[in-house]
C-alpha cells in the first residue's frame, strides 16, 4: 500500500488559552457561551479549518452558519479567507462564499434566513453563530438531518438572549457529558481591560452589560416591552407557584396560528389581582385538540377571548371558525382589532397586578420576557413595532386578554329624560 506523503502547514493563528479546551474537544456536540470579542468567531471558524484539511472522508463538507447570510459574510467570510489562505485548491468563491482546500473538503458560510438552501446537503461538521437569533426549526428540521449519513458534528456560540432555545441547549449540556460546554464572562477571562469593562458598565444599562459582558441569561432583552414589569413582579415575589382557586371561573386568552404556533393564557381574576395559573402552546394542530386540552386541564371556564381573525371562514368547509368552536363547545368572545400600543400598555398595567405560576406559565413567561421591538438596522434604533418571532404568540395572546377583559368600556347608565326610563350607554 502506497503510503501517504503527510506535511505540516502552520497557520496564521494562535488560539488564546481561552479556547484551548475548545480546540481539543472529543465530544460530538459543544455549546460555547461567550462574552463580546472574546474571539470566538475567530476560534470557530479555524476550527472548522483545521477539521476540515483533517477529515478523514473524501470531500469532506463543513459551515459555519449565521443568523443572516449578509451577517455570515460581514462577520466570518475574512477570517475564513484569511486563516485558510495556505490551504486553498482555488481561489475562494466569492458568490458563493465557498473555499475549497487541497484536500478536497470544502468549508462554506450559510444564513439561516434561508434554511432551505442548506436541504439536501450532507456535512461533516457545522458552527450555528448567534443560535438565539435563528428559528428553533432550523436545527430540528434542517441542520440537524444533514448530520446523519456522516456522523457529523455540530457546536452552538453566542451570547444569552434570554432563555430561549440557545438556553435550553446550554441548561440541557451542563448534565450531559456527551457535550462540551465553556462560558466565557468577562469579569474571569481577562480579555478586556479593567478600565474597558469599567468604560462599558457606565455607558450600558445594567441588563446590556449582564447579557453581553457576564453572559447572563437571566437578564433582559434589549428592546423587550416588558422587562420593567417582569422585573418588578420578581422583586415582589409574585412570579412563583400560584395555586388555582377552584371557586374562581378561569378564563382563557388566545392567539391564533395558521403556520406557526397557537398559544392559549388561563387566567383567574380575583377582584385587582391577574392570577396567570397555566399556559400552553402548540403548532400544526386543530381546534379539537385544544378543546381536549381544556376539558383535560379541568378548570371551571369563563369566558374565551379570541382576536378579530377567528370571525373568518374556513375556505375548504366555508365554516367559520367561531362555527368550529361553539360545536366542540368552547363560546368564543371576539376581541375587536386595537392599536398595538395601546394594546402593549394594557398588558404592562395587566402585569403590574399579575401573579404568574413559574411552572405551569414557563414557556408564556419567557415570552412575554423576550417579547421585544424590532430593531432598525439603518436608523440604528428601536422601532415601534413589535418583532414577529416565537415570543409574539403567547404575548400576543396576553395582549387579546387585556382587550377583551381589561379594557372592557363599563355599561354607563343615564336617566333618559324624555321617556322616563333607565338607559344603557
Amino acid at each position: 500500500m502506497e503510503e501517504v506523503e503527510r506535511r505540516t502547514v502552520v497557520l496564521d493563528y494562535e488560539p488564546r488559552p481561552q479556547f484551548q479546551p475548545f480546540h481539543f474537544r472529543e465530544q460530538r456536540y459543544g455549546i460555547i457561551v461567550a462574552h463580546r470579542r472574546a474571539g470566538k468567531t475567530v476560534a470557530c471558524i479555524n476550527d472548522l479549518i483545521k477539521r476540515a484539511i483533517e477529515c478523514p472522508k473524501p470531500e469532506g463538507r463543513y459551515a459555519y452558519v449565521a443568523p443572516l447570510y449578509n451577517q455570515a459574510k460581514d462577520v466570518a467570510w475574512t477570517y475564513l479567507k484569511k486563516y485558510a489562505y495556505p490551504l486553498l485548491a482555488a481561489p475562494p468563491n466569492e458568490s458563493e462564499l465557498r473555499i475549497d482546500l487541497v484536500n478536497g473538503a470544502r468549508v462554506r458560510l450559510y444564513g439561516a434566513d434561508n434554511p432551505d438552501r442548506l436541504r439536501g446537503l450532507y456535512l461533516d461538521g457545522v458552527i450555528l453563530d448567534e443560535y438565539a437569533d435563528m428559528r428553533d426549526s432550523v436545527w430540528g428540521e434542517v441542520i440537524r438531518p444533514m448530520l446523519t449519513d456522516r456522523q457529523g458534528w455540530a457546536v452552538f456560540i453566542g451570547t444569552p438572549k434570554g432563555k430561549n432555545a440557545f438556553w435550553k441547549l446550554w441548561d440541557d449540556s451542563q448534565d450531559d457529558l456527551t457535550w462540551f460546554s465553556l462560558r466565557l464572562r468577562a469579569s474571569e477571562t481577562g480579555l478586556i481591560a479593567p478600565d474597558e469593562l469599567a468604560d462599558a458598565r457606565r455607558g450600558m444599562s445594567r441588563d446590556q452589560y449582564e447579557q453581553e459582558f457576564e453572559c447572563s441569561f437571566e437578564a433582559a432583552i434589549q428592546g423587550a416591552f416588558y422587562a420593567e414589569e417582569l422585573r418588578r413582579a420578581d422583586e415582589e415575589g409574585r412570579v412563583g407557584k400560584v395555586p388555582v382557586d377552584r371557586a374562581v371561573p378561569v378564563h382563557t386568552a388566545w392567539d391564533l396560528g395558521v403556520t406557526d404556533s397557537t398559544a392559549i393564557w388561563f387566567i383567574q381574576c380575583v377582584g385587582r389581582e391577574r392570577r396567570l395559573v397555566d399556559y400552553h402552546e402548540a403548532s400544526g394542530v386543530g381546534f379539537d385538540v385544544y378543546a381536549k386540552v381544556l376539558k383535560d386541564k379541568g378548570y371551571v371556564y369563563g369566558d374565551h377571548y379570541f382576536p378579530h381573525d377567528v370571525a373568518a371562514h374556513e375556505m375548504s368547509t366555508g365554516q367559520s371558525r367561531v362555527e368550529t368552536l361553539r360545536g366542540l363547545g368552547i363560546e368564543p368572545v371576539v376581541v375587536p382589532m386595537s392599536n398595538v400600543m395601546d394594546g402593549i400598555n394594557s398588558v404592562r398595567r395587566l402585569i403590574d397586578a399579575a401573579w404568574i405560576d413559574a411552572d405551569r406559565c414557563k414557556r408564556g413567561l419567557e415570552a412575554l420576557r423576550q417579547y421585544r421591538r424590532e430593531w432598525d438596522e439603518k436608523l440604528k434604533d428601536w422601532k415601534m413595532r413589535p418583532l414577529h418571532d416565537w415570543p409574539s404568540h403567547g404575548a400576543d395572546a396576553l395582549r387579546t386578554f387585556a382587550g377583551g377583559f381589561e379594557d372592557r368600556k363599563p355599561i354607563k347608565i343615564q336617566f333618559g329624560r324624555s321617556s322616563g326610563t333607565w338607559m344603557g350607554g
